[in-house]
């Protein structure tokens, strides 16, 4: 019997195209990528504290391009890909025998989460570990009341959906990986304009790629929404959470 298709919740074609932009809009000066850089120092706390020294790295997503740049001062061979540059994590990699994959904010947009994570486990050597982290369930709820509110009475699809710890462990159990370890953390970021919190997703990456973004707001819609947003400030400054969830595991 033939496995069911999954479910097409993103566009490829808009998500290729927003990593293309996040990637022009990182040149900027001042360029946020706050969770970008979290996310590369946990990788290389997560390393020390195993004291596991990889001799041949992949790293997925990273366009900072500092975890390369630190496995290289360790004598690491790297090799970095990225979506925006047609890397598709739902077919079969064109890798193997690597020590460690790190897949960076990637993860969370792709149709097929459980096709990935095999196909990432196949391109890892024996005892090769990967380590995936990207945008969890809970991340910017301060957006989600704010669509809604715009959104009224007829609410459309404009935040993703997304992976809680829970699920990810047991995709990790799912995906044959040994040692499955689910954590998340999460980091609150404040904002003047809901045109800066907007301008940041875009920039790192994390604006809208659902396969049906929903319909572009009107000028009705965007007043509530900019009244919703600062409504669940205080002094001028409304905090939005970022909850990161990172799935680890090895091959055996």
């Amino acid at each position: 019997m033939a496995s069911k298709a999954p479910p097409r919740i993103f566009s490829p074609a808009r998500r290729m195209a927003l990593r293309r932009r996040m990637l022009q809009l990182q040149q900027l000066p001042d360029a946020p990528r706050y969770l970008i850089d979290d996310m590369v120092e946990d990788v290389l706390e997560r390393l020390s504290f195993l004291r596991f020294e990889p001799k041949t790295a992949l790293v997925v997503g990273d366009y900072s391009g500092a975890l390369a740049t630190q496995l290289r001062a360790q004598g690491v061979t790297v090799t970095e890909v990225d979506p925006a540059m047609g890397f598709v994590e739902e077919q079969p990699w064109p890798f193997a025998d690597i020590d460690l994959i790190a897949s960076l904010g990637t993860l969370d947009t792709v149709n097929d989460l459980p096709g990935a994570l095999v196909h990432a486990r196949k391109a890892l050597a024996p005892g090769g570990m990967l380590i995936a982290s990207f945008l969890a369930s809970g991340s910017v709820q301060k957006l989600r009341d704010v669509m809604l509110a715009a959104d009224g009475d007829r609410p459309a699809a404009r935040v993703h959906p997304s992976v809680d710890v829970r699920a990810g462990a047991q995709l990790l159990q799912r995906t044959l990986y040994a040692d499955p370890v689910a954590d998340h953390r999460h980091l609150d970021v404040g904002f003047r304009s809901l045109e800066r919190l907007a301008g940041d997703l875009r920039a790192q990456g994390l604006a809208n790629v659902l396969a049906d973004p929903g319909p572009p707001l009107g000028k009705a819609a965007l007043a509530r929404a900019h009244d919703a947003f600062a409504a669940a400030g205080e002094g001028g400054r409304t905090v939005e959470r970022f909850e990161i969830l990172t799935l680890s595991g090895w091959k055996r």
